[in-house]
């Protein structure tokens, strides 16, 4: 079956203040379940200016206890994959992020863009949609799903709020 998660938040910073900020947003003391984001590969196109990036971050496992009977469920860590291109020119970051943990039994995906505004070239839009969907565990998996869905809502809202408050610091 599946769930989705989406976004839209206008930021009133400047493209590249905003893109800054979201790269060095993790770890942080206000999102404790991101323990760890690594870049594992970067690279620039030479021919368009783009600026290709892939990190790993590293999460807690964040399911309930219960949940965690079973066996599956019981890692003390969750992967997340995250590639992203970024592209000065055009003022756009766009972002495809996975799940590298339980793949057999589920797949999280989401897709984000920062753009600038078009409502003004010192704004930034970012748009995310986010897609959860579980298999293979029976009668819980609308459960975990609904788990997840619920769990990924608190972490955009947590996400735009450290957003808000570095951009803050950084530019006043």
């Amino acid at each position: 079956m599946g769930v989705t998660v989406e976004v839209h938040r206008v930021y009133r910073y400047p493209f590249e203040q905003v893109v800054a900020s979201y790269l060095r947003k993790y770890p942080s003391p206000m999102e404790k379940h991101v323990t760890a984001v690594e870049t594992v590969e970067e690279k620039t196109d030479l021919s368009t200016g783009i600026i290709y990036r892939r990190r790993i971050a590293t999460c807690q496992n964040v399911i309930p206890e219960i949940l965690r009977k079973v066996s599956v469920l019981k890692v003390p860590d969750i992967y997340l994959e995250e590639e992203s291109w970024l592209n000065m020119e055009k003022r756009n970051m766009a972002m495809r992020s996975h799940c590298l943990t339980w793949t057999q039994y589920a797949s999280l995906s989401e897709e984000s863009v920062f753009r600038e505004s078009l409502e003004n070239p010192n704004w930034t839009d970012f748009t995310q949609k986010g897609r959860i969907s579980v298999t293979g565990a029976g009668l819980l998996n609308c459960v975990l799903e609904a788990f997840a869905q619920s769990f990924l809502k608190q972490g955009v809202k947590k996400g735009i709020k450290i957003m808000e408050k570095l951009l803050q610091e950084q530019c006043g």
